[in-house]
């Protein structure tokens, strides 16, 4: 007889529209030009997503060095810096941009800070792409990057200019706010965005979870190592009094984490798609006599058009 076991399943999860809208584009890419379509770098962090794209035709690179001449390319959704951008140009490369629209609002905040002679202060994580398309969009020294509070007194900011912070869009809501505080603290007259920069997706998944995470033993965010909006996810559980995992698929579950518990929340981060939760809820089934509870904290319906080149 299989051990019960309920299951709290957190939503929104999975998929948001800026993913959803990337992948879209590759798959027409395909279905207008043929394969193969180049990409660079990963479309959206989740190996699942990449590998089905690339036995459809995609091809994934790092930089537009290794791309021929007469093959369309797609940016990923976590957006370039101007210099790839014109480097395609140079080169007549066809290339679609599937930078999500919620960075593209960063990018041009940032813009505008700049025409309005403001120094700027980015919250976001050294290395992740987003981070340097976001830096990538003013020319070397408009853009100082901040990663936790620590970093706050220490960075060296311009005393000729004034301030403005944007952030990136996939971050803890709760450590964001942190920073925020901090940057007021030291520089009282910093300006900040219009309107919040961290996603709508990102806010309800951390939201959901922090829904959930009291009334877990145990919790597995499905997601990438390398998805930034995955990983705060199991921050944001941990934080909550719950202890979670990252797991890629559910070949990735150690079950040992699991024992004892009676109350399981399983979320997913917004590149991993559906069809891995499905996957996880059907090992728990064959290992346990599983109760299913969704949890919907919000509904979701913004989708982003593609672009008009794979419309018209």
């Amino acid at each position: 007889m299989k051990p019960a076991l309920k299951i709290l399943i957190a939503s929104p999860r999975g998929f948001c529209a800026g993913v959803d809208r990337a992948i879209q584009i590759v798959k027409a890419a395909l279905e207008r030009f043929g394969p193969p379509v180049y990409v660079r770098h990963e479309i959206v962090h989740n190996r699942y997503v990449v590998e089905d794209l690339e036995a459809a035709g995609a091809i994934f690179v790092e930089e537009l060095e290794e791309v021929p001449g007469d093959a369309p390319v797609v940016f990923s959704a976590h957006g370039v810096p101007k210099s790839v951008t014109a480097d395609a140009k140079s080169r007549n490369i066809l290339y679609l941009d599937a930078t999500c629209p919620l960075v593209s609002k960063v990018h041009r905040e940032a813009e505008r800070h700049q025409r309005l002679g403001r120094h700027i202060i980015l919250i976001g994580h050294a290395g992740h792409p987003e981070v340097i398309g976001t830096m990538g969009q003013l020319p070397e020294g408009w853009i100082s990057l901040v990663e936790g509070v620590e970093d706050v007194w220490s960075v060296s900011a311009p005393t000729d200019r004034p301030l403005a912070y944007i952030t990136q869009t996939t971050l803890s809501v709760d450590d964001t706010a942190e920073i925020v505080a901090a940057l007021k603290a030291r520089f009282p007259d910093i300006a900040g965005p219009r309107k919040e920069d961290i996603c709508y997706a990102t806010t309800n998944r951390q939201d959901a979870v922090k829904e959930i995470a009291e009334h877990c033993d145990a919790m597995l965010v499905i997601g990438a190592p390398n998805s930034s909006n995955s990983v705060r996810l199991v921050e944001v559980a941990g934080r909550y009094g719950c202890r979670a995992a990252l797991v890629q698929r559910a070949g990735d579950i150690d079950w040992t984490r699991l024992d004892g518990a009676r109350t399981v929340g399983i979320t997913a981060g917004a590149s991993a798609p559906e069809i891995l939760v499905q996957e996880v809820l059907a090992a728990f089934r064959a290992r346990f006599d599983i109760s299913i509870e969704e949890v919907r904290t919000t509904e979701e319906s913004i989708r982003f058009k593609l672009p008009i080149a794979l419309t018209a």
